[in-house]
Order: C-alpha cells, then sequence, then structure tokens
C-alpha cells in the first residue's frame, strides 16, 4: 500500500487510535503493519 505519504499514514493511525470504535480495529491493523513496514515511529516526540 503506497497510496499514502508517510506523514498520511501517521496520522490516519493516530486519528483510528483516538476514535477507538470496533470498525477501526481491522484499518488499525492494516495501518499498524504498514507502519512498520516502511520503518516509521508513530508516537510524537
Amino acid at each position: 500500500m503506497k497510496i499514502m505519504s508517510n506523514e498520511q499514514l501517521v496520522v490516519s493511525y493516530r486519528d483510528a487510535l483516538k476514535s477507538g470504535s470496533g470498525v477501526d480495529k481491522e484499518w488499525i491493523r492494516l495501518l499498524q503493519g504498514e507502519i512498520k513496514k516502511r520503518g516509521l515511529k508513530p508516537t510524537k516526540d
């Protein structure tokens, strides 16, 4: 999945975590996998 830029990917991941709804569980898993694949760190420093 190379549709999103790295920044968009991290922001989408953070938003999905904030929403916390059951529908987003699969989306969170998908984003986590892509973040790991790209070697990004989704936390703020």
